[in-house]
């Protein structure tokens, strides 16, 4: 194994209703557990979305209402996903933008927390791009020199993903194999939340990223207009957004 791991690495994938962080749900989650002495464990499970999945989706990844109808839904597996990425870092393919806000999203309404801060976040999609710009069946070509079956499936993908960043840590001198660092090269932009609404500025403080105050700082805007944190708070944000807003506000009053 050419990555370097201090603790364990969790690369997963989601199959979903949709690409709407905020209103979308999961209908399949696959998680490769690698341990540091190179060890794995794998667990997939079919969600029921509690919602009709579109046959757009349907199509593209082959999960349709009838084939989750009797699976538990996320509540009921929250637990289990929990014990296993906790104390780990999270990898996966476009995570950073799609699967590590949704499973956030997913979490939080199952009255699981999720701190960011907590997981060290590898997307062997950016180092990719940034190295052979294609996809993830190119990719595994590419680097695995094999063809990628059953595409869209969330168990292949995942399995796919990590071959294919354990052979990018391989590959290139200047890609890093300890987690922490590859953790700063595969991100692109460092948000204070997951869908990209709160920046920083070049002084690291917080900053709107939409709407009137769009450039100001989160806590001064709060100071002076407190009514904004509530319009924000029932406006149809995502909810780890919210909690990012959250803990904004209460530090503006100190």
């Amino acid at each position: 194994m050419n990555l370097k791991l201090y603790k364990p690495l969790c690369i997963f994938d989601l199959e979903t209703t949709g690409t709407n962080i905020g209103k979308d749900r999961i209908v399949e989650i696959c998680i490769l557990k690698v341990n540091p002495d190179a060890s794995r464990e794998s667990k997939t499970w079919k969600v029921n979305p509690e919602m009709p999945i579109p046959k757009e989706c349907s199509d593209i990844h082959g999960i349709h209402d009838e084939d989750v109808k009797d699976a538990p839904t996320f509540r009921e597996i929250a637990p289990k996903v929990v014990e296993m990425i906790t104390g780990a870092d999270l990898g996966g393919f476009n995570s950073n933008r799609f699967d590590v806000p949704l499973l956030a999203e997913e979490l939080l309404r199952a009255d699981f927390d999720f701190d960011l801060s907590k997981f060290k976040l590898v997307d062997a999609q950016t180092i990719f791009f940034k190295k052979e710009p294609r996809n993830l069946g190119a990719a595994y070509q590419f680097y695995c020199d094999k063809t990628l079956e059953n595409a869209h499936s969330a168990e292949a993908d995942v399995m796919a993903t990590f071959e294919v960043l354990d052979a990018q840590v391989g590959r290139y001198e200047d890609v890093p194999n300890e987690v922490a660092e590859l953790s700063t090269f595969s991100t692109q932009n460092k948000f204070a939340d997951l869908a990209g609404m709160i920046h920083f500025n070049e002084n690291g403080h917080e900053i709107f990223a939409f709407g009137k105050y769009k450039g100001q700082k989160v806590k001064d805007v709060f100071q002076k207009d407190l009514g904004y944190y509530g319009w924000l708070q029932n406006a149809d944000f995502p909810l780890y957004t919210k909690k990012v807003f959250t803990k904004i506000q209460l530090s503006s009053k100190f």
